[in-house]
C-alpha cells in the first residue's frame, strides 16, 4: 500500500474586509426552565394579599418569569402562561385537579423546597422515572411537578 501524500496547507492572511459584522438581529431570550403540562394557558385563583408569596413560590422556587398584567398575575413558562386571578374572598372549588409542571431536575427542586421549608410529598410511580412532587402553592392550589424526560 502506498502512503498518503502529506501536503502542507497554506492559509491566506486575513484582511479587514473579512472581519465579521456585528449582529443587528434582535436577541431572543432564553425561556424559563419550567414547562406547563397543558395545551393552553392555565388559570388559578388566589386571595388578595398573597402576591409576594406567590412570586416567591413561582418565580423564586420554580423559575417562572413574572409578566406585567393589569387585573391578574401572569407567570411565563417555557411554553405557556399561568394566570392567577386575584379575588377579595375565596371561591368554592369545583375540583382539586393539580396544576401540572415539568422541571429540569426534581433533585434540585427538592433542595430548594427544603431550604424554603415548604412541605411536599415525593410520590413514586410503579415504574422507574415516574416519580413526582406534590405541593400546594401559597394560595392553596395543588401543584404536581415532574421531571422533564428527554428521549434519546
Amino acid at each position: 500500500m502506498s502512503e498518503p501524500r502529506k501536503e502542507k496547507i497554506h492559509l491566506e492572511a486575513s484582511s479587514p474586509a473579512s472581519k465579521p459584522k456585528p449582529d443587528v438581529r434582535p436577541k431572543i431570550e432564553e425561556p424559563p426552565p419550567v414547562r406547563l403540562v397543558a395545551i393552553e394557558d392555565c388559570q388559578l385563583w388566589a386571595v388578595a394579599g398573597l402576591e409576594r408569596e406567590l412570586d416567591d413560590f413561582y418565580v423564586g422556587l420554580l423559575n417562572f418569569e413574572r409578566q406585567q398584567a393589569e387585573n391578574e398575575i401572569v407567570y411565563r413558562a417555557e411554553n405557556l402562561r399561568l394566570k392567577v386571578g386575584v379575588l377579595e374572598c375565596p371561591l368554592p372549588r369545583e375540583d382539586y385537579r393539580p396544576l401540572a409542571l415539568a422541571v429540569d431536575s426534581l433533585g434540585a427542586l427538592v433542595g430548594r423546597l427544603n431550604e424554603a421549608k415548604i412541605e411536599f410529598v415525593h410520590h413514586y410511580g410503579l415504574t422507574p422515572g415516574q416519580d413526582n412532587l406534590l405541593v400546594s402553592d401559597p394560595a392553596g392550589n395543588p401543584v404536581e411537578i415532574t421531571e422533564t424526560q428527554i428521549a434519546i
